[in-house]
């Protein structure tokens, strides 16, 4: 018997509560990016504020239901139902909100020119509910499996510090905060005053790391 050559899912059916609809995971779409937005409130954030400069993506929006407003560096683009707004510019800053209920903007993301890879904030949506709830065990283990199937892995590396922090694992801690600090130094500034990082501030090391104190 041969798989079939096709699938269908409704994006409602895979809407997640905070309002994603992961396409590209139900899908195991491996050659564009492409996830599903609503909001269900007049002015709940749809696409948040963002910018793709470590990506490298083109975006495509789509709004499918509902009414959007979408800003695009500065200006303001009004996007009812069957609107499209194409960023091609990485750098460019772009978010929307929902003018009505039950807004959905379906994205679609890809680089120019190279094939498409997974980006780690798939798993990072999912980790920092645990990390917030204090699963701290189970983020652990979704970030060491996250680690084998994405190559950005710095934001994935720092989260692994948080949940190691917590779970009293300092040397791990502070060695995957300094591999996650060697790939992305900017990271430093926010683990300054990480509440999750807090136990192993104190550490000698930690300060190092960081370039505090």
């Amino acid at each position: 018997m041969t798989e079939r050559a096709f699938e269908t899912a409704r994006i409602d059916d895979l809407e997640r509560p905070d309002g994603w609809s992961p396409l590209r995971l139900h899908f195991d779409v491996q050659a564009f990016g492409v996830n599903a937005w609503t909001g269900h409130k007049v002015d709940a954030r749809v696409i948040p504020e963002h910018d793709e400069k470590p990506s490298g993506h083109e975006e495509f929006y789509l709004v499918t239901s509902g009414h959007a407003s979408f800003e695009v560096e500065g200006e303001a683009i009004d996007a009812p139902s069957g609107t499209i707004v194409f960023v091609r510019d990485p750098a460019a800053m772009r978010g929307a909100v929902a003018r009505e209920p039950g807004t959905t903007i379906v994205s679609v993301g890809g680089k120019p020119g190279e094939e498409f890879r997974p980006g780690s904030w798939e798993a990072n949506r999912d980790v920092f509910a645990l990390l917030d709830s204090g699963k701290n065990a189970e983020a652990k283990q979704l970030l060491l499996e996250a680690l084998e199937r994405y190559d950005d892995h710095s934001v994935l590396l720092y989260n692994l510090a948080c949940a190691e922090a917590q779970l009293g694992e300092a040397d791990a801690a502070l060695e995957h905060l300094r591999a996650a600090l060697r790939e992305r130094p900017s990271l430093a500034e926010g683990a300054r005053e990480d509440e999750d990082l807090r136990p192993i501030r104190h550490d000698p090391r930690f300060a190092e790391i960081v370039g505090a104190g």
